[in-house]
């Protein structure tokens, strides 16, 4: 007679399997809601409400008006700005422009590109071609701003 020896008992090999459900590992990640506002000036605000920072840039409507940008002044990293007050400047072929703060707070970061390149304000405004981050003092300020729908309206009427 022939007799087989398992090396485990095939009830453990049942509970095993059991105890171990093969269902695929899920991964989740953060969602990020940011939006983006515009002033009556021509300025765009992207808030990120996570980090309660705004990243600041001319509108792709105002780079247009200006025609091709040969020099940007920017405002100093750790300036504080209030709403409305100039911030820079921006310098084209055809016209100089001043930069308004569309929201107040702490500017914390500039782009150092734009003074190299400052014709990336008209190859991506709303893009590589921003002006600076600003940590908001007043985040109700953003939500005051022109929707892109309003925006578009405010745009055509002039």
């Amino acid at each position: 007679m022939l007799s087989l020896r398992l090396a485990r008992p095939a009830s453990s090999l049942l509970r095993s399997a059991v105890s171990k459900p093969m269902m695929p590992r899920m991964q989740f990640a953060a969602v990020r809601f940011v939006s983006t506002r515009y002033s009556t000036d021509h300025e765009w605000v992207t808030f990120d409400p996570s980090t309660n920072v705004g990243t600041v840039g001319i509108t792709d409507y105002a780079q247009k008006a200006l025609g091709d940008v040969v020099f940007v002044e920017l405002p100093g990293s750790g300036n504080e700005v209030a709403q409305g007050d100039p911030i820079g400047a921006v310098e084209s072929v055809k016209a100089a422009s001043d930069i308004y703060a569309p929201v107040s707070g702490v500017v914390t970061a500039i782009n150092e590109t734009l003074s190299d390149q400052p014709s990336l304000l008209n190859k991506a405004p709303q893009g590589d071609g921003w002006l600076c981050k600003v940590k908001l003092s007043d985040p109700a300020e953003f939500e005051d701003l022109l929707s892109a729908e309003a925006y578009k309206a405010h745009c055509e009427g002039q």
